[in-house]
């Protein structure tokens, strides 16, 4: 020691006692430094082949360049703590022979060992590409199966290389260096953690943030903070939408509603409309019946039209509302999708959220038109469009049918209208009542030619005798046409002399009498007539004429004589006459 503190005074003005200060504050004596030793150092000196460190020691220690995995000079910074294995010591020049790798793959080793034993996890590189899986870089070179590089397997595997995961260590054996890591495995533990504090969190009711993570034909998941929540197509909109892409976008962030969660099943309802007011609370007030509103027509069906309001409130105008016509009109024949409307509301029903919507309210009832420019008594021209028992249609405008009753088809009685009328002829009727109310046109073709009862009626008084046609027979009596259109009854009592107790056994339909008038009604139309004295007038004619041809040959005593000698009571006088 005195001849190194000579030769430092000899070349170095520091005082001996500076000198020994130095020497104490080396990190190391020559007893500590054996191999395998971990130091620490900072880079004092970099060349092609080695760095140099000092690691407090007289000597600095040297750590081969490859040590820093291909890093050239510029990449190391001087001054940079680095921790390395002290390998040995060089006899000659005393040099202290440095291995970064070795430390690294001690405190690798450390680092998998702690978590391989405390269920804890690593964090890597993932550098190769190999058969069954990948190379990871966590100090030291480690295995990841590719069943267990991600929950699902990768579709493109390339694409993790270069990338920095976390990793939980499945196996480790300190001896051979050897590890096995599983990403799958983290992650996995990572989504039960987040689980169970999102579900923790929890209230039904709540708003919060999400990212949209898929859309499916049903709905779109949502990630609320590492859990995904279900948001299905009927919470999206008050209205109504095709699929839910018409409002999300995937990575999309959004605000919807916790509806329910069941943690147990791992399920989250979200609700996206429920972020705004249901607008079918007020929908009566809005919307009264009667009120005319304009509408966007949605969609079409076999059955009627859907109209939107507005978002959440959609109406449906039944078929049978969509026009006056009283013919079956598919609704795309009126209507067509995104066309303006404007409707009349039928009805309202809040708490089955149904609104009934009229097309054809909106507009004048073609009737009321129609009277507005003809009345009864006006002639209209048109075609039969249908037959029935009970009459014939016509078609007198568009859209507008009326009803010829069979009975105003003609003046005579017709058992079927297709006597006198065929579908598709042009006709020409008069107009006798419209009923806007019941929507309904009474025609009449007959009444072309006038009143035929007028002329009966002027023509003919009580009294006279008529040829008639029987035409029903009823337990009363004979229904008789006296002409073309005009008919009458003939009672019971009226039908002969004799007693009848049904007129079946003395008259059949199409039998031509005489018959007598005995009553006529011409407010009512109505006719009585009868046989029975019909046949006395014709007697009585029949004598006077006999009497009028025997007016020459007879006396008056003569005629008294015939008449006398006929009458009943006459003869028994005479019989008492002759016994006493």
């Amino acid at each position: 020691m005195s001849e190194i503190k000579k030769n430092a005074e000899k070349n170095d003005p520091l005082s001996p006692e500076t000198y020994e200060n130095l020497l104490n504050r080396y990190q190391f004596t020559i007893k500590e430094l054996t191999p395998g030793k971990l130091i620490k150092g900072k880079i004092v000196r970099v060349t092609s082949s080695h760095v140099l460190v000092d690691i407090g020691f007289k000597s600095e220690g040297i750590i081969p360049i490859e040590d820093f995995g291909g890093d050239n000079a510029q990449n190391l910074r001087l001054g940079a703590e680095v921790e390395a294995i002290l390998e040995k010591i060089d006899p000659r020049d005393g040099s202290l022979i440095l291995s970064k790798r070795r430390a690294d793959t001690l405190r690798a080793l450390d680092y998998l060992e702690r978590a391989f034993s405390s269920h804890g996890w690593v964090q890597g590189k993932i550098v190769e590409k190999i058969k069954g899986g990948f190379i990871v870089d966590v100090g030291i070179k480690t295995f990841l199966p590719e069943n267990h590089a991600d929950i699902k397997t990768p579709k493109d595997p390339d694409k993790l290389i270069g990338s920095t995961f976390k990793f939980k260590v499945v196996r480790f054996d300190r001896k051979s260096e050897m590890a096995v890591l599983s990403r799958k495995l983290f992650l996995l533990d990572e989504k039960e953690k987040k689980k169970r504090r999102v579900f923790s969190q929890l209230v039904k009711g709540q708003k919060v943030k999400g990212q949209v993570k898929s859309i499916t034909n049903f709905g779109a998941f949502i990630d609320i903070g590492g859990v995904e929540g279900l948001l299905h197509i009927s919470d999206m909109s008050w209205g109504k939408i095709n699929h839910p892409s018409e409002l999300f976008t995937i990575g999309q962030e959004v605000e919807v509603v916790i509806l329910d969660f069941d943690e147990s099943e791992e399920r989250i309802s979200l609700g996206y409309k429920q972020l705004t007011e249901d607008p079918w609370l007020r929908v009566s007030e809005k919307y009264p019946v009667g009120s005319r509103v304009v509408g966007k027509v949605t969609s079409l069906a076999d059955f009627g039209a859907f109209v939107e309001l507005e978002k959440g409130i959609e109406g449906l105008i039944h078929i049978s509302d969509l026009t006056w016509s009283k013919k079956p009109v598919h609704p795309k024949k009126i209507l067509s999708p995104g066309q303006e409307v404007t409707v009349v509301v039928l009805d309202v029903n809040q708490e089955a959220r149904r609104i009934s919507l009229g097309l054809k309210q909106a507009s004048p009832h073609p009737l009321e038109l129609l009277k507005q420019r003809l009345g009864p008594g006006s002639r209209v021209k048109g075609k039969i469009t249908s037959l029935t028992d009970f009459g014939a249609f016509m078609q007198i405008d568009k859209d507008i049918e009326g009803l010829i009753h069979i009975s105003d088809i003609c003046w005579e009685k017709i058992k079927h209208p297709s006597e006198k009328l065929k579908v598709g002829q042009e006709v020409e009727a008069v107009i006798l009542n419209i009923d806007v109310e019941k929507q309904k046109i009474s025609l009449g073709i007959k009444q072309l030619e006038g009143d035929i009862w007028e002329d009966f009626f002027a023509r003919h008084k009580v009294g006279d005798i008529v040829q008639v046609r029987v035409v029903r027979i009823t337990d009363f009596g004979v229904f008789v046409e006296i002409t073309p259109g005009i008919e009458g009854v003939v009672f019971l009592s009226e039908l002969d002399e004799k007693r009848v107790n049904h007129p079946s056994e003395l008259f059949s339909g199409g039998e031509v009498r005489l018959a007598k008038i005995t009553k006529m009604n011409v407010k009512e139309k109505k006719i009585s007539l009868s046989f029975r004295q019909a046949q006395i007038e014709l007697q009585k004619m029949e004598y006077q004429k006999y009497l009028q041809s025997q007016n020459n040959r007879l006396t008056l005593g003569d005629i008294m004589k015939d008449q006398l000698r006929n009458l009943p009571f006459s003869k028994e006088k005479g019989k008492k006459k002759e016994g006493s």
